[in-house]
């Protein structure tokens, strides 16, 4: 019979012998036991209910309507909003006259209260559709899996080739009178536009201010009709050819002319051609309207099922107020699908 000591021992050792085989053993696999139980979590972890492209006002918008959803939400984000240089968000209730980055600052930190968002820096480059979904690629390689996919991608300007506009681009050299008209109001102003478009935003502007001249950056295309009008209403059209524009930290004071000619403006209007930030929803088969703007329903719904767009991707109504609109819908839209798919 053996005593308590011996027994305390024998117990012990055949303890130790235990526990040296199995961690024997984790060592003779082809690689860590702990490598495969990090691998599996990783795997879970990409895996989300939704997948956000773009964490603007938008995404964010979304973010927040599928957070509180209770849906596993990851937000893609490059951290590169088209609006990056404008110094001031207006017509936007509560928050007018603000800077953009502040808006979106305090939105992303509301939005990452809710514990079940997680965010992703990087830029998205490719995606696909699953069998129980879609999967998205990102630059470092990384894929991360969804059921369902809201595009907040925005689009990119392309701006003229003409010396000082893109520094002026969104700080006087504006896109939209309803966010920006109403501090500009009365001043000498300026229209860089021709043909129907020139018209058109010119009609539009008249009601900001009466010192208003188109520039037509070189022959004018506009019809006789549209121009007696324009002349009747004291809008003046000039056909010079735009060498650059003169200013101050964006804030234009001269055009400069190719014939060596100036003339001073406080503030112009364009309105430029795009092009859609992100390809991957047309590579899904997301179709495009006539103007390039991914084709959405009022659910912010796409032409591909399970994929939703939202923001100044589907629209030219661009302002900070509407894309949050848009935003929330599209995550209301897609969480409510797929609770009452579930159900």
């Amino acid at each position: 019979m053996k005593t308590g000591k011996e027994t305390i021992l024998s117990f012990s050792r055949r303890e130790f012998i235990k526990q040296s085989g199995l961690a024997l053993t984790v060592f003779t696999l082809p690689f860590p036991l702990t490598k495969i139980l990090n691998d599996n979590k990783m795997k879970d972890n990409k895996k989300y209910d939704v997948i956000i492209v773009g964490g603007s006002y938008s995404g964010l918008a979304a973010g927040m309507a599928l957070g509180r959803a209770l849906k596993k939400v990851l937000i893609i984000d490059s951290g590169k909003p088209c609006n990056a240089q404008t110094p001031h968000s207006h017509n936007f209730l509560t928050q007018d006259g603000k800077a953009p980055s502040e808006i979106a600052t305090l939105a992303k930190k509301q939005v990452e209260m809710y514990n079940t968002i997680t965010f992703f820096n990087g830029l998205t480059t490719n995606g696909k559709k699953t069998a129980t979904g879609f999967e998205l690629q990102v630059t470092s390689g990384e894929t991360f899996q969804s059921e369902k996919l809201i595009f907040a991608t925005g689009i990119k300007d392309e701006m003229p080739n003409i010396e000082g506009f893109s520094e002026c681009w969104g700080i006087s050299m504006l896109h939209c009178p309803y966010c920006h008209g109403y501090e500009v109001r009365n001043e000498k102003t300026g229209i860089l536009g021709n043909g129907e478009h020139g018209n058109e935003l010119a009609k539009l502007i008249s009601n900001w201010t009466n010192d208003l001249t188109l520039y037509t950056n070189g022959k004018s295309n506009l019809t006789l009709e549209q121009t007696e009008k324009l002349e009747k209403r004291k809008i003046k059209i000039v056909e010079k050819e735009i060498q650059q524009l003169e200013h101050k930290n964006g804030y234009l004071h001269t055009i400069l002319f190719k014939d060596g000619t100036k003339t001073e403006v406080k503030a112009m209007y364009s309105r430029n051609s795009f092009e859609q930030h992100c390809k991957v929803p047309e590579a899904l088969g997301c179709e495009l309207n006539d103007e390039g703007y991914i084709k959405v329903n009022p659910f912010q719904e796409t032409t591909v099922d399970g994929v939703y767009a939202c923001g100044d991707n589907t629209t030219r109504l661009r302002s900070v107020a509407n894309s949050v609109s848009m935003g929330t819908t599209a995550g209301m839209m897609a969480s409510k699908r797929m609770i009452l798919e579930q159900f």
